[in-house]
């Protein structure tokens, strides 16, 4: 681990005594559950809080922490992609319309409301006119 101490770049010496102590208490290993998780990233946010005051054998725990934590939740959390009604919904609350907005898009207030709700797609032309609109892809309405 290193050091900057100005310009010249200081190796910090780790005592493995005191990791070993370090890593006996938090028992860190692969995380297989939200708990593990948890129980991970609280050690992780009380060696965050020690900031300057931590010791090289803490922050070496705390980049080992922060891999397996990541490594986690990049496996567990997935995002999953918003389906184009989904994001046609978030556009609307976001910028605060009603669906007779969109009336010169979708030409009814029937068709409109279709759409909104899910009973029918968007086509390629009304994308195009939603992306245009909404000033975002036509990709995130197909």
């Amino acid at each position: 681990m290193t050091r900057t101490n100005g310009s010249a770049t200081v190796k910090a010496k780790i005592d493995a005594k005191k990791y070993a102590r370090l890593l006996a208490e938090s028992l860190p290993a692969v995380i297989e559950t939200e708990e593990e998780n948890d129980r991970l990233v609280a050690i992780a946010q009380q060696l965050i809080k020690k900031a300057q005051q931590r010791t090289p054998e803490e922050t070496r725990l705390l980049k080992l922490l922060s891999h397996l934590i990541q490594e986690f939740e990049e496996r567990f959390y997935q995002p999953r992609t918003a389906t184009p009604r989904e994001v046609l919904r978030e556009l609307i609350a976001a910028n605060r319309l009603k669906q007779s907005d969109l009336l010169p898009i979708f030409g009814s207030k029937g068709v409109t409301s279709e759409v909104v709700n899910g009973k029918r797609g968007i086509s390629k032309t009304q994308a195009k006119a939603l992306a245009e609109f909404f000033h975002v892809s036509a990709d995130v309405f197909l």
